[in-house]
């Protein structure tokens, strides 16, 4: 699996590059230190891209292939930017049955981003997620705060018309 650039380009400042540094030199000589500063590098950045883990692995000496698998294995890091609205589709087996599949790849076309992706103004952030909990209500997508319950392909594009 090859490393994928986001589509985003990164815009780090310095202020956040120096926290982050902080946050090493903190935990430099702790065993088990990876995790945690991955999760506050996270908070720093929003997302990991591979210029944050570079600096965490040239910092560390830690190769950026360890880094990389840790942050692709765990569903709480982000390799990509998430849109000021982040639209998470329940891809679960009762919403999959009554055709969110369908759903999000209207979403997909309509926005041109893949899974995990983020449009190129920041705008929008599409993902897959599994079970939330509201299968009564499937097919089910929540955007930030929003659930929306009961949808089909023709409700998707009003849905996004409403964040515009």
């Amino acid at each position: 699996m090859g490393m994928q650039n986001s589509t985003v380009p990164f815009a780090g400042t310095r202020e956040q590059e120096t926290a982050l540094l902080q946050v090493i030199n903190e935990y430099r000589d702790d065993r088990g230190a990876l995790m945690p500063i991955l999760q506050k590098a996270q908070g720093i950045y929003g997302y990991l891209p591979i210029e944050v883990q570079t600096i965490i692995s040239d910092e560390l000496n830690v190769p950026l292939e360890k880094i990389y698998g840790i942050v692709t294995f765990y569903s709480q890091f982000s390799l990509n930017p998430k849109g000021k609205f982040n639209i998470s589709v329940c891809l679960g087996t009762a919403c999959y049955v009554k055709g969110s599949g369908d759903i999000f790849n209207k979403f997909k076309d309509l926005l041109g981003v893949d899974d995990g992706g983020c449009t190129a103004d920041g705008k929008f952030s599409l993902e897959s997620c599994r079970c939330i909990g509201a299968c009564g209500l499937a097919p089910v997508l929540t955007v930030n705060e929003d659930v929306y319950g009961k949808l089909t392909v023709d409700d998707v594009e009003g849905i996004l018309k409403k964040y515009e």
